[in-house]
This record gives C-alpha cells, sequence and structure tokens, in this order.
C-alpha cells in the first residue's frame, strides 16, 4: 500500500510539472488562434491543354494526356481539405484539322467549377478527355481569370500544355500582362510537356509578366509533384495584398516600408535596398522569398541582412540551393534593446553619423544567381519581402529553456523526478516478484 501511494504521489508530481511547463505554450497557441481573422479559402484553377498534339507518346513511353490525366487523379486526392479547385480545358470539342479555325479557337470549357471539390466527379471529368483540338492559350487564360474572380488574396492558374497558342490573337503573353495590369493579385505558373523552344519562351514569358513559375516537364512524376507543389502553394499565400515597391541601389535613397508585405523584383546579383523605422523597445522581423522562375547555374543563394544606416551589420539569415528548389526563403529578428532592457550596442552609430540608433534599419537583399547560356537575366527575379515591428520581448513570460540557470533548475527538476519514477518502479516490480 505504501508503494502504491508513492506511485501515485509521484505521477502527480510529473503531471503537475508538466501541466506547469506546458500550460503557458498552450494558452499562447489559443491566443494566437483566437486573433486569427476569418479569410477567404485559398482558390487555384487548373487549365489542361487537351489539343490535338497531347496524343504524342513521349513521355515515360505513354501519351502526354494520359500522364497529365493520371496527375491530375492524384492531385485532386491529394487536395487540401479547404482549397478550392477548378479544371478548364481548352481544344477538347472541336477537330484539328477538321473544324474551321474560328470555332476550334473558341473552344475552351470549365469541367470543374471553382469550389470544394467533388473528386469523384473531377475526376470522371478528367477521364473522359480525349486530345482533339487547337491550341486557344491566350482565350483560356482570360476566361480562368474571370473563373477565379476577385478578392483580397492571390488567386493561382496552373497552365500545362506541350504546344504554344495556334489562335493568337489573343496573343497569351499579353493575356498574361493584362491580368497583371488589372491588379486582381493573379499569379499564372505554367508547365511545359515539351522542350520545344518556342514553347518555352512563351511559356516563359506568360509566367514572368505575373510573377510565376516556368517548368519543363519529361517524367509523370515530376508533373505530379510539381502540380501537388503549386496547389499548395495557393494555401500559403499572403491574406494581405503585397504592395509593389522598388528597392533602391543604397541605404540613403531606399524605399521607407511600414509592417506589411512588399513584392519586388531583382536582378541578378544584385543588392536591394529598403528602410524600416525601429525604436528601442521594438523588435524587427523580416522575411524574403524568391521564386526561382527560370534556370539558373547550381550553388545559389539569398541573403537578407539588417544593417545600421553607416553599414554596421546587425544580423543576416541566409539560404541556399543547388537547383532541386523553387523557391528560396530567410529570414531575421533584431531587437533594439539588449537583453537587459539597455539599448542593444551594435544599433547605436558614432558621433556624427546616422546608425540605426536615429530609428532606421537598413535592409538588404543580396543574391548569388547566374544564368546558363541563352536563359534571360531580365525582368529580375520576383521576390517578396514580409516586414513586421513588435514590442520586443527579450525576457519571455514563460520557462526559457535557453537561458543558464533556469535551463540547469529544469534538467534537474526532471531528472529527479525521472529518477524517483524509476526507483519505484523497480521496488514495486521486486515486491510483486517475492510475493510470488
Amino acid at each position: 500500500m505504501i508503494i502504491r501511494r508513492r506511485s501515485a504521489a509521484g505521477l502527480l508530481c510529473m503531471l503537475a510539472a508538466l501541466a506547469m511547463f506546458g500550460a503557458l505554450p498552450a494558452r499562447a497557441a489559443t491566443a494566437e488562434a483566437t486573433k486569427a481573422e476569418a479569410t477567404e479559402p485559398p482558390k487555384v484553377e487548373l487549365v489542361l491543354d487537351v489539343s490535338g498534339s497531347m496524343r504524342a507518346r513521349d513521355i515515360d513511353g505513354r501519351s502526354r494526356i494520359s500522364v497529365a490525366q493520371q496527375s491530375f487523379d492524384e492531385v485532386v486526392d491529394a487536395l487540401p481539405g479547404e482549397t478550392q479547385l477548378g479544371i478548364r480545358v481548352l481544344g477538347s470539342r472541336y477537330r484539328f484539322p477538321g473544324s474551321p479555325k474560328t470555332v476550334g479557337c473558341r473552344d475552351t470549357e470549365q469541367i470543374s467549377p471553382v469550389a470544394q471539390v467533388n473528386k469523384v466527379e473531377a475526376k470522371a471529368a478528367i477521364a473522359t478527355l480525349r486530345p482533339t483540338g487547337w491550341t486557344p492559350i491566350g482565350l483560356a487564360l482570360r476566361a480562368a481569370a474571370k473563373d477565379l474572380g476577385t478578392g483580397e488574396t492571390t488567386r493561382r492558374i496552373v497552365l500545362i500544355t506541350d504546344g504554344e497558342d495556334t489562335c493568337a490573337p489573343p496573343d497569351p503573353c499579353d493575356v498574361a500582362r493584362e491580368l497583371a495590369a488589372q491588379g486582381t493579385h493573379l499569379v499564372i505558373d505554367t508547365l511545359g510537356l515539351t522542350l520545344d523552344d518556342k514553347v518555352r519562351r512563351q511559356l516563359t514569358c506568360i509566367a514572368d509578366a505575373t510573377g510565376g513559375t516556368y517548368t519543363a516537364v519529361q517524367h509523370q512524376q515530376q508533373l505530379t509533384s510539381r502540380l501537388n507543389q503549386l496547389v499548395h502553394r495557393a494555401g500559403s499565400t499572403y491574406q494581405r495584398t503585397p504592395q509593389q515597391v522598388t528597392g533602391g541601389a543604397q541605404c540613403t535613397n531606399a524605399p521607407v516600408l511600414s509592417p506589411g508585405v512588399y513584392t519586388d523584383r531583382e536582378r541578378f546579383g544584385e543588392h536591394r535596398y529598403y528602410r524600416v523605422p525601429v525604436t528601442p523597445g521594438q523588435e524587427l522581423r523580416a522575411s524574403v522569398s524568391v521564386a526561382l522562375d527560370r534556370r539558373l547555374n547550381p550553388d545559389y543563394g539569398v541573403l537578407l541582412r539588417a544593417t545600421s544606416q553607416d553599414g554596421q551589420e546587425l544580423v543576416r539569415g541566409t539560404d541556399a540551393g543547388s537547383g532541386r528548389t523553387d523557391v528560396l526563403s530567410t529570414g531575421l529578428r533584431w531587437s533594439a534593446q539588449g537583453p537587459d532592457g539597455s539599448p542593444e550596442p551594435s544599433a547605436s552609430a558614432s558621433a556624427g553619423t546616422t546608425g540605426s540608433a536615429s530609428g532606421t534599419v537598413c535592409l538588404i537583399v543580396s543574391n548569388s544567381f547566374a544564368a546558363p547560356p541563352g536563359v534571360r537575366t531580365t525582368p529580375g527575379m520576383p521576390l517578396e519581402l514580409t516586414v513586421d515591428v513588435v514590442p520586443s520581448s527579450p525576457a519571455p513570460n514563460g520557462p526559457d529553456l535557453g537561458r543558464g540557470w533556469l535551463l540547469l533548475v529544469v534538467l534537474a527538476v526532471s531528472g529527479l523526478v525521472a529518477g524517483l519514477i524509476v526507483g519505484w518502479l523497480a521496488r514495486w516490480r521486486i515486491a510483486i516478484w517475492k510475493e510470488n
């Protein structure tokens, strides 16, 4: 009985300790969830080319259309529950050659509306597609933009085709520029099922116009993986509309940014400067994501730095790649006061200079991109910069496992509790063994 009482007491102590250390994070998570505002769901439309050339059997020994159909099925099965997905096709009804071009070049239809997907119906509609017609890409993109509507979050169109537009006008690149100029927060990503150079140039132009990406696909699994990436990316776009901004060539003439999300383009090997007001008692939080929308030489990186206005570095963040990723992201945090609440030494400037002590921090975005021969370097790579300024918190309210003495106390208490539990269990087993 004594052993059982001690065991119960030990377990209660352990549960109390876990509750003490786990309650604060739980409450914090609840508070964050309470702050979250209701937002519209992610919206994306897949636009599939069903023209006659999709009958070609050059992807893993299968026809291009069968590869696309299998990838669509797998993407629909893996679709996030909150994402609204639509499917539009082009060239699916009128035969090429055989029907008048004026008729075939109007051949685009939505076979699944932008909504919560009925997976059975969507997959059945995809399975019935047979390559027959022309390739009115420009018309299909314009219709897809209407399908998605307007709103505060970014919409995505994913175009899958094996050929260039055979029906221009409208030219699909001009349509993409037109949609981008409307300010409807629309991004078009393109996937080419052929390595034809004319197709690559047209699809790259479409993607560049809206800040999207172009990918050449040579295998079925590659198509499925890329489609899943792009569909899931629709769910991670910012709920706040990015503001267009142009970074400066140096800190003195850089734009001043308030908390928010910004979009810009950076040329290869360029440094882009931005200024953010940060005063003592505040913490700067910034991150940058650069979309790799064209082929690059292996081994590249992105660097985000915060400096004083006189060039003294405060903190930096980096990310690197070697050709196996389509986006690079990094971030940083910097507080205008030290751990003890005093001004951060590295934030102060020498007499007669204007450093971050005057209330401004310079953010610098740099890259180490280089392009293979034949790949355009203009326009620059699309980037998104997120900036936030919050009250600094050098000493969190909850247990801080990263600070010396508290860490030692936590480890000692945890070791003691664990030792007592193991000892009680051992004595209990010995007592049971003696009774038997």
